[in-house]
């Protein structure tokens, strides 16, 4: 049995490199030789054992990649292609699916369906920070990468991109809003982006980190405020003529950011929020308008599936983003530890790693 290298979680505080099996693939699998993964915020919040794995699992949810070996059920793909999948790999068989919400997709547990069944790398099945990834559902999964993309052009597709613009997307942006976006991290980079792609007017950006303001506004941001210098619900109603925001996108997963998030809203307006929250959230009766401002909070998980993929490779591929300038370090595969280290501590400016096997 053949070997490879890949970064398992074995308790709260420890992913460590180890050698584990290629995975023997079904009839209806691939297997993916990894170019190219990264490492996501969600994978901090599963070292500190803020989201519950399994001991042994391999983590990771973002592949680019090579199909080494195909299911036989497998149609429409060669070995040797060059493709990506998303970081929600859904089988389009279940009740979610066919109900229209593929990132819920996932097994009966005897009470409904458990939320964020669509993601399994990393979460459910092994992951993609390993040299390879067994990709389920592969017909309905993998996306062939454009000629011409590099690995690090794609490789926000999986999930930092279809996370972002599924916050734009949720908040129902309309041509001529204004919109706040909290949090200038990738998914927020992301977000804001996706704001100016659906036509709003005026974008507001928040964080604390001037280098990360300032890629908001390549990203399309119009206005950006620094938390540390002003006070932010105060300066985004004196932005707005007291109007307040038509919606307002949270992407970090803090009690601070969603709160101010909801008070900048306008009467009816969408609080779309994307981040993943460590703790119980409190929402606060006035801000709330007690319930009667006609506000609306929805939640996201990324949307996956092959079509979902292409569609975000053809806005790489025609020149309407260039998310290359997220990808501030680079690793090896055996540099892992290395790269958690890094990234989970938010050192040298770090906005999101390459990591090549």
């Amino acid at each position: 049995m053949l070997n490879m290298k890949a970064a398992v979680f074995i308790e709260p505080g420890r992913i460590v490199l180890q050698d584990k099996p290629v995975p023997d693939i079904g009839a209806t699998d691939a297997l993916v030789r990894i170019t190219t993964t990264t490492i996501c915020g969600t994978d901090v919040h599963i070292l500190k054992g803020e989201y519950p794995v399994k001991p042994g699992l391999t983590i990771g949810h973002e592949p680019v990649g090579v199909i080494e070996k195909l299911g036989r059920e497998v149609r429409g793909y060669r070995e040797g292609q060059r493709v990506i999948a998303g970081a929600i790999c859904p089988s389009f068989h279940s009740y979610a699916c066919q109900d229209g919400l593929p990132s819920q997709d996932g097994q009966s547990h005897g009470h409904g369906y458990k939320p964020a069944g669509g993601w399994r790398f990393g979460n459910t099945i092994d992951g993609t920070q390993a040299e390879y990834v067994l990709v389920p559902d592969a017909q309905a999964n993998l996306a062939p990468v454009p000629d011409g993309l590099s690995d690090e052009q794609v490789l926000m597709c999986p999930d930092i991109m279809s996370t972002g613009f599924a916050g734009a997307e949720n908040a129902g942006i309309k041509i001529g809003d204004m919109v706040a976006v909290f949090a200038q991290g990738p998914i927020g980079l992301c977000a804001t982006a996706g704001a100016r792609l659906r036509g709003a007017a005026l974008i507001i950006a928040v964080d604390g980190i001037d280098a990360r303001l300032r890629m908001a506004k390549d990203m399309g941001a119009d206005i950006t405020i620094n938390f540390h210098q002003v006070d932010v619900v105060d300066e985004i109603l004196k932005l707005t003529g007291g109007r307040g925001v038509d919606a307002a996108i949270e992407a970090l997963g803090t009690q601070g950011t969603f709160e101010a998030a909801l008070r900048v809203l306008k009467p009816g307006g969408t609080l779309s929020s994307l981040g993943v929250y460590s703790n119980d959230l409190r929402i606060p009766k006035d801000a709330f308008h007690s319930g009667l401002g006609d506000n609306r909070i929805l939640t996201a998980l990324c949307p996956g599936g092959k079509e979902r993929m292409r569609r975000l490779m053809q806005v790489i591929q025609s020149d309407r983003l260039n998310l290359g300038p997220i990808v501030t370090h680079r690793f090896k595969l055996d540099q892992i530890e290395s790269a958690y280290e890094l990234f989970a501590n938010q050192r040298d400016g770090v906005l999101k790693v390459a990591i090549t096997p």
